[in-house]
């Protein structure tokens, strides 16, 4: 099945054409092209997504994307047997254009608009560059700038939700806390380049909040975690203005939510005697939290997934891979209007 797919859930205009096969029990992918277009130098004077704007560039640039990325592919339009598109969850106004697009697109070539979630597009994005069958029950950690959850995984498309983060998400607060620092946008790459500069030799001592760590529950909350670094470099201006100690400050800063994350999915796969750990989410870029996880993986003796570094992004390809599964499940497919469009 060849799938056309469209992502503009918040500031990345993506489209990707893959090709799947094996069913939901056993999905195999390839991915024949796969495009992003970043607004991140747009939004940079706004230290954050401005989500009228991003709207604006997705309908300025959704088209060329998807004609490069046919053109890529090696695909013709004919050769495409559905096309799928990111529902949600995202900042709706950016949602908009990529359905409305797909509505249009579905109706002029005549094959069905598959929906597919952003988030469960972050799990599937584990298989773009794995061939292997995932081994059920699992545990899900999806981590990126607006979600940080634990899900129990029994099958695709069979998942409960046992943990969220109560208040900001884990990339949500590594932006916050680089802002604080004086890094620019994005700060979580920029927070984790500095941390890595820290040398044992020249260790300072830091402590910060472990937020969570040892409650009954597996939610998170990285905004006390976030304030306290706000009043540390209030109290202690030196931690912004000397660089081994701003230094020490980034790392301890990263040093505390992935230990909370580990910790918590840790509790995770030994309470639901999981066989498999996913992790998803552009947070998973991250060097030390990929590091943890396989080190995790292997104290547990589970088998762990983690994307490639191109696909821990926002991206299409995971889209057509989500809606893949989706439809293997039997899901509805969107209806199309009789103008081709569908408001949110």
């Amino acid at each position: 099945m060849r799938i056309l797919a469209i992502e503009t859930s918040c500031d990345e205009t993506a489209a990707a054409v893959i090709e799947a096969a094996g069913g939901a029990l056993s999905p195999v992918f390839t991915v024949h092209s796969s495009i992003v277009h970043s607004q991140i130098d747009i939004h940079r004077p706004y230290g954050g997504v401005y989500p009228t704007l991003a709207k604006r560039e997705h309908t300025q640039n959704i088209h060329p994307v998807i004609e490069a990325t046919l053109e890529k592919s090696k695909f013709q339009t004919k050769d495409i047997d559905a096309i799928a598109v990111t529902v949600g969850p995202g900042l709706e106004p950016a949602l908009w254009v990529g359905i409305n697009t797909a509505q249009e697109l579905a109706k002029k070539w005549g094959v069905p608009l598959i929906p597919a979630n952003h988030m469960e597009g972050h799990l599937v994005s584990v298989l773009l560059k794995e061939q292997a069958s995932v081994a059920f029950p699992a545990i899900g950690l999806l981590v990126s700038g607006g979600h940080t959850e634990l899900i129990v995984m029994n099958g695709w498309g069979q998942y409960e939700l046992i943990g969220r983060t109560r208040d900001d998400a884990a990339g949500e607060a590594f932006d916050k806390v680089a802002r604080t620092l004086g890094l620019p946008y994005p700060g979580g790459p920029a927070l984790s380049q500095l941390a890595a500069q820290r040398s044992h030799s020249t260790e300072q001592e830091l402590t910060l909040p472990r937020p969570m760590l040892h409650s009954n529950d597996y939610d998170f909350s990285f905004s006390g975690l976030k304030t306290a670094v706000l009043y540390a470099t209030w109290q202690h201006p030196e931690l912004i203005t000397d660089e081994s100690l701003r230094v020490a400050l980034a790392h301890e800063f990263e040093s505390s939510v992935i230990e909370v994350l580990i910790s918590k999915t840790k509790r995770a796969l030994e309470s639901y005697k999981a066989h498999t750990l996913l992790v998803g989410g552009g947070v998973v870029a991250n060097t030390r939290l990929r590091k943890a996880c396989e080190e995790l993986s292997q104290t547990e003796g589970i088998a762990l997934f983690l994307p490639h570094h191109e696909y821990t992004g926002d991206n299409a390809a995971m889209i057509a891979a989500a809606a893949y599964l989706a439809h293997e499940r039997g899901y509805e497919h969107i209806p199309i209007q009789a103008n081709g469009i569908l408001s949110l």
